[in-house]
């Protein structure tokens, strides 16, 4: 779709549950501006999302011209969900025009222009492919309550959980006794469960767990090991499931790994996910996308201008340089 003259800058959008990413770009891929915010919490109203949106569009300079705004949203799961956070949008007197996707497409476009399943697996899990017609596989992301498993509160719990059973005895033995007490800084996993049923570790801590896991299965412990391999068992089936919906498992396509847990690279994690995807299509490429999902969301704007590669490669050399936030 090409646009008139009048829409010639594009604002992305990033937001995430921890975080929220926002960038002024022009029509040829020049980053004017970047703002980071704090993330979208599910249970906030709508609201006060597109309140803390205008608050950063403002601080890169947005609000003076109507723009493309490209918004990639966590917790916009269903396609009903982004129509409505679409129209609060355009009630805005700088969104021109208004594309709103899940933040799972961001990091699909970050890695590539068109078709491809891309894996999310930061905070929590969700998986999204796109299909040569347009055509998209989705999943519900509603965490546990619609059959999820994965991403960091889940895997430092897991660790926690295993940890606790090796120093009561109910559980093999494991070098994550050690590693969870020296990050946590405390001396006995019984002490970190009760300062868990006093809410006196947070979420975020036992989220913070999760690369003190990664470590200890690179070092080749069992339990660890097990663990990360279960989540990589876990983002095999959503890729999987999304290649069959869209009909690509016999030919291939490209995987795209992104969000924090997946950016380590930790070697257990990727060579399990690089041998289940094998195991059912082996045509297809496994990557880990460098780029930033805000700059996947500023591809999607641009892509509406009607830009062609030429801004791509400029918005690319800019995330290599650090003008754009990697995470």
């Amino acid at each position: 779709m090409q646009h008139p003259a009048e829409f010639s800058k594009v604002i992305g959008i990033d937001a995430g549950g921890t975080k929220t990413d926002v960038a002024l770009v022009d029509a040829r891929g020049t980053v004017l501006a970047t703002a980071r915010g704090a993330g979208m919490r599910e249970d906030e109203p709508r609201s006060v999302w597109l309140d803390r949106l205008e608050d950063l569009v403002a601080r890169v300079g947005g609000t003076d011209e109507r723009t493309v705004v490209s918004a990639c949203m966590a917790h916009l799961d269903l396609p009903e969900e982004e129509d409505e956070f679409a129209a609060l949008l355009r009630t805005r007197p700088w969104a021109g025009d208004v594309l709103v996707r899940n933040d799972t497409l961001a990091v699909l476009r970050a890695g590539v222009p068109g078709e491809g399943v891309a894996v999310v697996c930061g905070t929590g899990i969700n998986c999204a492919g796109v299909g040569a017609d347009g055509r998209q596989a989705r999943f519900l992301a509603f965490g546990d309550r619609s059959g999820d498993w994965g991403g960091g509160n889940d895997l430092g719990m897991a660790a926690l959980w295993h940890a606790m059973r090796a120093e009561d005895g109910r559980g093999e033995p494991t070098e994550l006794v050690r590693a969870l007490l020296d990050h946590l800084g405390l001396g006995s996993m019984r002490e970190v469960a009760l300062r868990l049923r006093d809410d006196r570790l947070t979420s975020l801590d036992v989220r913070h767990c999760t690369p003190v896991l990664l470590d200890v299965a690179a070092k080749g412990d069992p339990v660890a090991t097990e663990i990360v391999r279960r989540q990589a068992e876990e983002i095999c089936s959503m890729t999987r499931v999304a290649m069959e919906r869209l009909g690509v498992t016999e030919r291939g396509t490209t995987v795209v790994l992104g969000g924090s847990v997946l950016a380590a690279r930790n070697p257990v994690l990727l060579s399990a996910i690089e041998e289940g995807v094998a195991a059912f299509s082996p045509s297809s490429t496994v990557l880990v996308t460098d780029t930033a999902p805000l700059a996947g969301a500023v591809l999607l704007g641009l892509d509406r201008l009607g830009a062609g590669p030429e801004p791509e490669q400029a918005v690319r050399r800019a995330v290599a340089r650090g003008a754009v936030p990697r995470r």
